[in-house]
């Protein structure tokens, strides 16, 4: 398995870059490593798993091959314990951002962190897109994005004498109220949980423990929406709520957390020069590539005839995408062997288990 090269300036030189780290992604890191090439894996959210687990963490599965049930969470993790004999290499929290084919056939690849790969082939895992969280479209708000207005729990940093404000009805939201309110958490002066109407989409516990708080005065629900803010000397210190009682109320606010959920965005995929149909990238059967050479594309960004957006029928598409890579990457090989993980040597070195032993 060649390992990376990081070049002076920083690029990262490699054989593979996977766009992408949902379930789809992920079983690509696992294809290319059985044919020995290692992977960089490049996603927008903070943490791998894609949809299943920003989305629907806790709901079941029922349609993974030999898996009865599994929730989103469990299979990303089922997944990850799979490709780790391969040590990919991750770059969360950023998007692929260009590409360009260099006259050796290489493809120059950067993300919007500044982090730039060489890489010898490109898989694009991006299901519907680099999902970015909901924002609030309120006049004015968009200069504190970043400082004092947030969409990922793990960025806020509270003093006593904060007020935070948590926009949001979903799982996330709840959580994030629970942690912040809870008698012995991370505390501020007060923590409000804003959304438009009195139903949230959590697990009943969660909602119990909400509702208690609520009940010793830790926590304030507001059912209503932002239509305002309110600023002094260059900072944000409040949220303008209309209430479902039509009475407009103020908010202090030193944070905003807004957790809206996630929006899916192509971004700059559209702009690469790839053939496609409905924002989707076209490809062909046998391979999975794209028009543009070393470019391959997996999972729910593709499209073809009999497509059907399903996990599994992305885990087969990764497959072939992977055997085609290992003969571009082979020059002269006819073809790649089919080997079989439970009866090759080469595969079970590389996945780092003892052969049977037969009897």
């Amino acid at each position: 398995m060649t390992d990376s090269v990081a070049l002076p300036d920083g690029t990262i030189e490699t054989d593979a870059v996977v766009v992408g780290a949902g379930p789809v992604g992920l079983f690509q890191v696992f294809q290319l490593g059985l044919q020995e090439i290692r992977s960089h894996v490049v996603d927008s959210l903070p943490r791998p798993g894609g949809q299943p687990v920003e989305l629907y963490p806790d709901k079941p599965i029922y349609d993974i091959p030999g898996i009865p049930v599994c929730t989103g969470q469990e299979l990303a993790d089922a997944l990850l314990q799979q490709i780790a004999p391969f040590a990919a290499t991750f770059h969360l929290g950023q998007t692929v951002a260009g590409l360009e084919r260099q006259p050796d056939g290489r493809l120059r690849v950067w993300t919007s962190r500044g982090q730039k790969f060489l890489t010898r082939t490109l898989f694009i895992a991006a299901g519907v897109g680099a999902f970015e969280p909901r924002t609030l479209k309120i006049e004015g708000l968009g200069r504190y994005h970043g400082t004092q207005v947030l969409h990922r729990a793990g960025e806020l940093s509270l003093q006593p004498s904060h007020h935070l404000v948590i926009v949001g009805g979903g799982e996330d939201a709840v959580q994030a109220a629970l942690h912040f309110a809870e008698p012995g958490a991370q505390r501020a002066a007060s923590v409000t949980l804003v959304h438009r109407r009195d139903v949230f989409q959590a697990v009943p516990e969660a909602l119990a423990r909400m509702r208690a708080l609520c009940d010793s005065g830790h926590l304030q629900l507001a059912i209503g929406q932002v239509i305002g803010i309110d600023e002094q000397d260059g900072r944000l210190t409040g949220l303008t709520l209309a209430g479902a009682d039509d009475i407009t109320r103020a908010l202090p606010a030193d944070h905003v957390l807004v957790l809206q959920g996630l929006s899916p965005r192509l971004g700059p995929i559209a702009e690469w020069g790839l053939d496609m149909q409905r924002k989707l990238l076209v490809v062909d059967t046998e391979k999975f590539s794209t028009a543009l050479p070393g470019v391959f594309a997996v999972g729910d960004i593709n499209t073809y005839p009999g497509k059907r957006k399903l996990i599994l029928c992305g885990f087969h598409e990764c497959t072939l995408a992977a055997f085609a890579a290992a003969a571009l990457l082979q020059p002269g090989a006819e073809r790649v062997p089919l080997q079989y993980t439970s009866t090759s040597p080469r595969l079970h070195r590389l996945l780092g288990v003892q052969p049977p032993t037969i009897d």
